[in-house]
């Protein structure tokens, strides 16, 4: 109604949402949110009272599989305390979901994975906006992360026993000011060249949408300056 001018009232809204299937408002603080107007929706005849029973017994189900209504000692997440925040056995959990969520769409001349035994002596440069922002690493709707337990591109690849150099290029996602000797001096130098590209939350994110897939500002440039 707001955004997309699909419909016209608060009321036409509920409707519309609730035959499309939608049974949960996430509201943003309206005086009158969408679905208060439900009950005149159901009286009017514009919804029946078994689709609105179909909705809510999800949203019931739910809340009592969380244990909602039942007595706080019952419930382990009460149990739960800030200890498990970060918690050692939580972080390998999530190294453990990211090594197995890559995914490698080319891998010409075998030329991963890295191995530690073949790097002493050689030269590594790690260039691009996104080679060492921890801020642009993580998505929309992503934590306020930590710093301390944020590898970048860069940091990793420190820890490998390489001579390592880092060019950024730009500082940013929109690669507005693009520094094109600072990625060809790094790379030039290079026996390899990891180069890191990307959007971020400062390009696209819930409600920003962009018109093509095409890498933003002088990225590509940037590749291209970095491979050649």
């Amino acid at each position: 109604m707001l955004g997309h001018h699909y419909t016209r009232t608060f009321l036409e809204t509920a409707v519309a949402s609730m035959n499309a299937g939608c049974n949960l408002e996430v509201s943003y603080g309206m005086r009158n949110n969408v679905f208060m107007h439900i009950p005149q929706a159901l009286a009017m005849g514009n919804i029946t009272l078994q689709m609105l029973r179909d909705r809510v017994r999800p949203l019931f189900y739910t809340r009592m599989r969380l244990g909602e209504f039942d007595p706080p000692a019952m419930n382990p997440y009460s149990a739960l305390d800030l200890s498990v925040v970060q918690s050692p056995e939580h972080r390998n959990l999530s190294l453990e979901a990211a090594v197995k969520s890559f995914v490698l769409l080319k891998n010409a001349r075998g030329t991963l994975p890295l191995r530690a035994r073949d790097l002493p002596g050689k030269r590594l440069a790690v260039v691009g906006p996104f080679a060492d922002n921890p801020w642009v690493l993580f998505g929309d709707y992503a934590p306020v992360p930590e710093p301390r337990y944020i590898y970048t591109p860069r940091r990793g690849l420190e820890t490998l026993p390489a001579n390592v150099s880092f060019a950024a290029g730009c500082r940013e996602p929109r690669c507005q000011q693009y520094s094109r000797a600072e990625v060809v001096g790094a790379a030039g130098a290079a026996d390899m060249v990891v180069v890191c590209l990307g959007t971020g939350t400062d390009v696209e994110t819930e409600a920003k949408d962009r018109r093509d897939l095409s890498l933003p500002g002088h990225q590509l440039e940037l590749l291209q300056d970095a491979v050649q």
